[in-house]
């Protein structure tokens, strides 16, 4: 089960929202702070080795969070690539 309060959790989170720049990654929408939520890319049940890293992690607003929840193997492409640009001008 996973523990939102787990400080390896909470210090993952907020390398990815920096490294997102605080902004929704979903193209066509670019939210900024508002309600932003970290998205495991690959599933946190099916992908226990990539929990913790920032190539697995997406920033998405409430809204296209709830998108793409239970839709991941859809989005998994779209969002790895999108994750994968922003590590390398990080």
């Amino acid at each position: 089960m996973r523990n939102f309060d787990d400080p390896v959790y909470k210090d993952w989170r907020i390398k990815v929202l920096k490294r997102d720049r605080f902004k929704c990654q979903m193209p066509g929408c670019g939210k900024r702070k508002c309600k932003l939520q970290v998205h495991h890319i690959k599933k946190w049940s099916a992908a226990s080795g990539l929990r913790y890293e920032t190539s697995n992690g997406i920033s998405l607003c409430y809204m296209c969070h709830k998108e793409v929840t239970n839709k991941e193997r859809f989005y998994e492409g779209l969002l790895s690539d999108i994750a994968w640009r922003n590590e390398q001008s990080f």
